[in-house]
């Protein structure tokens, strides 16, 4: 369920919030072949299925970085901003990368406001724990602390 809010002060009302969590995503060979195209890692856990098979991980897996990308569109999921005339993404705090993503799993995004104050130029930073997890697995495939700025 998406969490629309209205402006700046919407955004600081949800301080300490949980935002609940995303749809799943199915993560596709085609789509890990797509980011290691796109930047030029090429390692054969990710991209050769069958040496992969009998690799560490028993198939290919996601790119960490991958992993974290999707946290946007994810995040998308869960929270829209109305009413300011910009949102950035400032930064991490930490990530971490606990456990695999093998290809053909799902994954999905769980978010909760950490905090929200005032910055200057008319402008809030917000911080999340952002948890990816993956079906079926008690182990998550990322943990995050993203910071973000909208402005007025």
């Amino acid at each position: 369920m998406t969490t629309t809010v209205n402006g700046l002060d919407g955004l600081k009302s949800l301080a300490g919030k949980d935002l609940g969590r995303s749809a799943w995503l199915e993560i596709t060979q085609e789509r890990v072949n797509t980011f290691a195209d796109a930047t030029g890692d090429h390692q054969w856990i990710h991209v050769d299925v069958e040496k992969a098979a009998q690799g560490p991980f028993g198939a290919p897996i996601a790119h960490g970085y991958l992993t974290l990308s999707l946290v946007i569109p994810l995040f998308g999921e869960l929270l829209v901003v109305e009413g300011i005339t910009m949102g950035v993404n400032y930064g991490l705090e930490k990530v971490r990368f606990p456990s695999p993503v093998k290809v053909g799993s799902r994954i999905r995004l769980a978010a909760t406001v950490v905090s929200v104050d005032d910055v200057a130029g008319n402008g809030v930073q917000s911080v999340f724990d952002f948890t990816v997890e993956v079906e079926g697995q008690d182990k998550p495939a990322c943990v995050a602390r993203p910071v973000y700025r909208h402005y007025a």
